[in-house]
């Protein structure tokens, strides 16, 4: 494989078609080529390094028990039974086990559930679905109409992809309808608008897509029509990222939207009357819809208006925007200086806020009086924790919510209105934890920004040992601690591995995240990217001054945008770092737009193609910083061939560039599976296998 080869040693490997790869490196982009996601050229290329990584990795000692020790931990029955829709006395859940890597969908008794002990009925088994249908479909949810719950939307995606296909299912007979609605593969948005009626942004063909390959049309779609010919609610600009489908339920009151999103942090709403007439709401285009309860929509503003800061939440009378009124603005919630809000739920009479405070989970229920007012109450869960709200119970005002830290397994606890708080389930432990200790700390950034991080260590550490620098720094997505055995995301059980070795884990929560409200994110947004950057690098010097790890000891991990982030800090330091994970990477920011559903990140970023962010974008894009001559740290990339998201372009091409000027890159793209969806869990446990290897070979000097 790629170990530390210079572009001769490469040729070893294989006749064709490396040889590109040295003939052409003086070109523009020697590599684009590698950009054709089917091509047959780039897929031989995939299947050679594919090989080659498992060639050198797979075969490392402890690399079978590793793999089979994360898939037990993957797929171990002993797992939270996620609640699903709540349907009068029934609740769903979708699970996947070692039995049933595809999942069941499956419905039981919801008091039974929430005493601990549900009696489940399968409705869907995926896996015999896809055996008896020959499609290899993984699940995307399904969508019940009530109050009666006869009907619901599945959506099913060939192979993990973010495009899938919906189809109508009588949860009675447990069938799927025939001659019932059936929305074809696309990156559709579907809703119900009523039991005869669908609210459907899809791909009606030539000219129906946005530039970033998103809906850009909504239409009504009547029962017994063809879905061509239904009628049209909305269209928007081709340059907007796109419109979705939706409702927002206030008790039995349930309400159809459209939303547009002009830019990716811009939005626009449509309400859906009684009348089938659709009301633009009255909400600046920086402000988001979180819900309704009592008669309010419940906005979050990001950008401060009207007296309100950013960050805080406020309502509108549903009533006077169908009616055409201006509302007035009530204040719900506004954080306060180390707190965001992060996650909303409604139930019938209450609203139900996650807040982080210094990337702690709170939780509060929030009840609207009849003059306007607010009131809030705080629930009593774990301190130093994460929680998730997963669920609710609208009619009794539940909500089921998730906690965990670090070295503590997940506990799922329904939670009342008033001081009840029900443990529904909790897992035993996965590991040994009295080994380990887990502290919250601060670095300090170029601009003196205090930068928060979690650190897991063996108890008796004695450094400087190895670290892995998990971060992601975009698009307001906080990272909290959560449970050792699924750090870092998609990657299973890696950080437990590295810890029990006697190392070092590091949960960053670097600027560009949501941790501390929409400032945070803006912190780190266009031309301040380099802020991210910057954190990171706090960190891990951080780390060297606390005698906790070395120079040339500290892994770096992003996934996703956090791909930016790692390859923008490989290039800045290559002193600093001793190896580099890449997952599913963003790397290429002078084509990123180009690319599958790249141009709706232009919000994000900035334009390549405007003179004056590309002014900026190109002082850190990580492909084009990339130079002759300069020795980088071992970089793993992984990525999917299915990922429609981001494109698998970005690993392919850099890996090739890295190895051609004589760097060690080792590279895994899986045949299946998307951005965020694993085809099924085998996926994710191999990958922690390899992973593995790969820190303990270049961090540890194993296997050499």
């Amino acid at each position: 494989m790629f170990r530390r080869l210079s572009v001769a040693s490469a040729l070893l490997l294989s006749a064709s078609p490396m040889p590109a790869l040295a003939q052409h490196v003086g070109d523009a982009d020697p590599w684009l080529w590698l950009e054709e996601i089917e091509g047959e050229r780039a897929l031989d290329q995939v299947r050679q390094w594919n090989a080659a990584t498992e060639a050198e990795l797979a075969e490392s000692e402890g690399f079978a028990e590793d793999e089979a020790r994360a898939r037990a931990i993957l797929d171990d029955e002993a797992q939270i039974a996620q609640p699903g829709t709540v349907m009068g006395s029934k609740i769903t859940n979708f699970w996947r086990d070692a039995a049933n890597p595809r999942g069941l969908w499956r419905i039981a008794n919801l008091d039974e559930y929430v005493a601990g002990n549900p009696v489940w009925t399968t409705l869907i088994d995926v896996d015999a679905l896809g055996k008896a249908e020959g499609q290899s479909w993984v699940w995307h949810g399904a969508d019940c109409l009530g109050p009666e719950y006869r009907r619901c939307l599945i959506s099913l995606s060939p192979g993990g992809t973010d495009a899938d296909v919906v189809r109508e299912y009588d949860l009675a007979s447990g069938i799927f309808v025939d001659d019932g609605f059936v929305v074809p593969e696309a990156k559709s948005s579907v809703t119900w608008f009523d039991a005869d009626r669908l609210m459907v942004a899809t791909d009606y063909g030539a000219g129906s897509l946005t530039e970033s390959g998103y809906p850009r049309i909504a239409r009504l779609w009547q029962r017994g029509t063809p879905l061509e010919s239904a009628e049209e609610i909305v269209s928007v600009d081709p340059a907007h990222v796109g419109l979705s489908a939706y409702s927002v339920d206030d008790g039995d009151t349930r309400w159809p939207m459209i939303g547009n999103a002009p830019t990716f942090w811009t939005r626009e709403d449509w309400i859906g009357t009684p009348s089938g007439e659709f009301v633009k709401l009255p909400l600046s285009r920086t402000a988001t819809l979180q819900g309704a309860v009592s008669g309010q929509l419940i906005v979050k503003l990001n950008e401060a208006e009207d007296g309100f800061p950013a960050g805080a939440l406020v309502a509108y009378s549903i009533e006077d925007i169908v009616a055409g009124r201006k509302p007035v603005t009530e204040l719900v919630m506004a954080p306060g200086a180390s707190q965001a809000i992060e996650e909303v739920a409604t139930t019938d009479n209450l609203l139900w806020v996650k807040a982080l405070d210094d990337v702690s989970g709170r939780l509060f229920a929030l009840r609207r009086a009849d003059d306007g007012a607010w009131s809030y109450r705080a629930k009593a869960l774990a301190d130093n924790s994460t929680v998730h709200i997963v669920g609710t119970v609208g009619a009794s005002d539940t909500v089921f919510a998730t906690v965990e830290g670090m070295l503590e397994p997940p506990t799922l606890f329904a939670v009342g209105p008033g001081d009840e708080v029900t443990s529904v389930q909790s897992l035993p432990a996965r590991f040994e934890a009295s080994k380990m200790k887990v502290e919250q700390r601060f670095a300090t950034s170029k601009d003196g920004t205090k930068i928060p991080y979690f650190l897991v260590t063996p108890k008796d550490l004695e450094g400087p040992v190895p670290a892995l620098i998990h971060a992601y720094g975009g698009f307001r997505a906080a990272q909290t601690p959560t449970y050792l055995t699924a750090q870092p995301y998609r990657a299973g059980p890696l950080g437990l591995f590295w810890v029990e070795d006697g190392n070092a884990f590091v949960l960053a929560n670097i600027r560009g995240g949501g941790e501390y409200g929409p400032a945070w994110h803006e912190a780190a947004l266009r031309e301040k990217r380099q802020n991210s950057f910057d954190d990171l690098h706090a960190v891990a010097e951080d780390l060297v001054a606390a005698g906790i790890s070395a120079k040339g000891s500290i892994a770096i991990s992003g996934r996703s945008n956090g791909g930016v982030l790692v390859g923008a800090a490989m290039n800045q330091r290559p002193d600093l770092y001793g190896a580099v994970i890449s997952g599913s990477p963003l790397i290429d920011m002078q084509r990123y737009h180009k690319l599958l559903a790249g141009a709706s990140w232009v919000g994000e970023y900035g334009d390549p193609d405007v003179a004056e962010d590309w002014a900026f974008m190109k002082l850190y894009s990580p492909y084009q910083n990339i130079v002759n001559g300069t020795r980088y740290p071992p970089v793993f990339f992984y990525s999917s061939t299915k990922d429609d998201r981001v494109h698998p372009g970005h690993a392919r091409k850099t890996a090739a560039k890295l190895s051609a000027f004589g760097n060690t890159v080792y590279f895994h793209e899986y045949m299946e599976g998307g951005h965020s969806v694993g085809s099924d869990n085998a996926e994710d446990a191999h990958r922690a296998a390899l992973l593995h290897a790969f820190l303990q070979r270049e961090l540890m000097g194993e296997g050499e």
